[in-house]
Parts: structure tokens; sequence; C-alpha cells
């Protein structure tokens, strides 16, 4: 079995992050990205890819998913350098507007922390949230991909096709779809 380009890892309580990474895959192509369910296994195999995607909803008041959790001191000892990393995050801007996408804003500095060169940021325009750790610092771009399957499922579909395809040109690789 040869590997794909791209190792899109997750963590999903609830099926709407592993949803995404699903929907992910089938837009950028089965054979060049593989998915990994931290549920399933560990993050080690993340050093096997130079391109990742990583998968993250925020809990309740800005809490790591329980998967996430369990394998967060286990990052600090992989290497990011030379990684090209992009993320996205689910969350609730309503029910949580003080807390919208904060793991994603902690996955973020984790990885860039360990060396990784991230890409993916997504504009801030068309959400209603109070507060985010996963906003830049001038406020206009999140980390990476924003998703609220509560509040704007209607947006989702749309929202993964344009990002996949900006994730891929700033990847630089052939998405090799028709």
């Amino acid at each position: 079995m040869t590997i794909a380009t791209i190792g899109l890892f997750y963590g999903s309580s609830t099926c709407y992050t592993e949803i995404a990474a699903e929907k992910i895959q089938q837009i950028i192509g089965p054979d060049q990205v593989d998915l990994h369910n931290l549920a399933d296994g560990g993050i080690a195999k993340i050093a096997d890819y130079n391109y990742l995607i990583l998968g993250i909803p925020t809990w309740d008041y800005g809490e790591l998913q329980e998967d996430w959790e369990a394998e967060w001191e286990q990052l600090d000892i992989l290497d990011f350098h030379g990684k090209k990393v992009a993320l996205y995050g689910l969350g609730d801007q309503v029910g949580y507007p003080e807390w919208f996408q904060d793991a994603l804003g902690y996955l973020w500095a984790k990885v860039t922390n360990l060396g990784a060169t991230t890409v993916g940021y997504w504009p801030t325009e068309g959400y209603r949230y109070d507060q985010s750790k996963a906003v830049t610092d001038d406020g206009r771009l999140f980390v990476g991909l924003s998703l609220d399957e509560e509040n704007q499922f209607e947006l989702s579909e749309d929202r993964l096709e344009i990002w996949c395809r900006q994730v891929m040109a700033e990847f630089e690789l052939d998405n090799r779809r028709p």
C-alpha cells in the first residue's frame, strides 16, 4: 500500500469533523488524502507526511476535543519543520460565541511553535461571534477553515470546495481533478 501525499488527521466525537474529513478527501481526491481518525490510532503517522490537514472541533467553553486532548502532549515529540499544515475546525458561534473555534487556535499555535508552515487561512467575514483564539491579530482571518454545522450548515459545502482549492494551491500540489 502506498501512502497518499496528504495525511488528514482528525478527532471527532459527534461525527461532524469526520464527515468534513471525508468530504475533504473526496474533493481533493482519495488517492491524495489518507484519513486518520485519532480515536483509531495515535498521531505518530504524522511523521510520514510533508503535507497535513488537521481537523479539530471546539468543545464547550473553548476546550479540546477528547481525542486531540489525549494526544496533545505527544505532539511535542513530533518534528513539524518542513511540513505544510492546513487546519479546519468546527464550532458553534451562537451557543459558544466567546469561545468560537478556540481549539483550532490552540492547535494552530501548537504546530506553528513546533515548526510547521501553516496555510489555509480563512476569512472571518460572514461569521458572528464575540471572541476566538483562532483569529489572526488583525481579526480578518481564521487560522484555518471555520465550519459551523449548528448554525451555518448550508454554507459548509461551498466553504469546503473553495478551501480545498486554496489549500492545494498553497501546498503547491496538482489537484488532478478534471
